[in-house]
């Protein structure tokens, strides 16, 4: 997305606040249309592109407005390339690189998806908790990220009142959590109301002769966003919806069932749930941190998780991801292996 001030007329692909002539507050420019204005050929590989050959395509919207992108398929100069609309299948899976906005991907992710917010009455986001620790250690979803999808939410016409920020931990203090994360000063920056669920009410729900004990303001939701944090050797995504659960029947069901069999039978008796997960820094095994900048959308969560483990090259993969074959998952926007992490981290 790039931004215009409206004064000196300079434009700028970061999205910054104002404009560094003029102070003035920027517009966005909106872009609908990417067509491939030249073409390169690389043969050498380097440390962070060791796969040859590649293409890099010089892309110009209809605006004029030019950047580089990086593509394993071969393009027509004139060429246009803007992601298409999902297929109308849940398994499809949005991949996006977000340069420097966060927001752009957000929009994207709701406009390939065709999620309508006009049509949307209650809307409850499921964010990352992990542990007490700060947002710079990566191991909660970053309060800028729950933040901008809030704004774009109150700025697309929900109200304030139908948007809750939820969640629980059954390892540590959620005070403590929600105060070191940030996350906590987000909600009230805006406004926006957080539930406790381990202080909410359950309702008990029989599902194939099991008993789950699911939050009610779940229950009441017209749309579930799942905001995972994306982590090598995790899915993160699972443990934001099994938080939904009180913390004494998840246990008891854990002990029976695997996590698969358990978020089988929960998902068909919920909300929707759009994924839209946050990869832009990702932490390897090592503790060396890669720089992927990207995001993930999916009314899918573990086809987000499959992909994302495949985009990281990790071999072992989770028991509740085993049986998903990614031939069969459609993806949107860049490809797995134009976004790859080299295998040398």
């Amino acid at each position: 997305m790039f931004y215009q001030c409206p004064k000196c007329k300079n434009i700028w692909n970061y999205p910054l606040r104002l404009c560094l002539n003029c102070f003035l507050p920027l517009k966005k420019i909106p872009s609908n249309k990417e067509k491939v204005r030249s073409i390169c050929k690389v043969n050498i590989p380097t440390i962070l592109h060791p796969k040859v050959s590649y293409f890099v395509l010089l892309l110009e919207d209809e605006n004029g407005n030019k950047w580089v992108q990086k593509s394993f398929k071969e393009r027509k100069i004139g060429e246009e390339i803007s992601p298409k609309k999902a297929s109308k299948k849940e398994s499809d899976v949005v991949i996006l690189r977000i340069r420097y906005d966060i927001l752009e991907g957000i929009e994207r992710i709701f406009k390939i998806l065709e999620v309508k917010i006009d049509d949307l009455k209650k809307v409850l986001i499921l964010p990352s908790l992990t542990s007490p620790s700060h947002p710079h250690l990566r191991e909660n979803i970053s309060p800028q990220w729950l933040e901008i999808l809030i704004k774009f939410l109150l700025e697309n016409g929900l109200k304030k009142d139908n948007i809750k920020v939820g969640g629980q931990s059954f390892n540590f203090s959620l005070e403590e959590i929600l105060k070191k994360s940030k996350i906590l000063d987000v909600c009230q920056k805006l406004d926006v109301e957080f539930l406790d669920f381990s202080k909410r009410d359950f309702k008990k729900k029989e599902i194939n002769e099991k008993i789950f004990e699911i939050s009610k303001d779940v229950l009441s939701s017209s749309l579930i966003i799942n905001l995972p944090i994306l982590k090598i050797g995790k899915v993160s995504g699972l443990e934001n919806i099994f938080s939904i659960l009180k913390k004494d029947n998840y246990f008891s069901l854990k002990y029976l069932f695997s996590d698969k069999e358990i978020f089988k039978n929960l998902r068909d008796f919920l909300p929707p749930i759009l994924t839209i997960a946050q990869g832009d820094y990702v932490q390897t095994k090592n503790k060396f941190v890669v720089y992927l900048n990207l995001i993930l959308g999916s009314f899918d969560l573990l086809n987000v998780e499959r992909v994302f483990f495949e985009i990281v090259s990790q071999k072992e993969i989770p028991e509740a991801l085993m049986e998903i074959k990614l031939e069969n998952v459609k993806i949107i926007g860049r490809e797995i292996e134009e976004v790859k992490m080299p295998q040398f981290f």
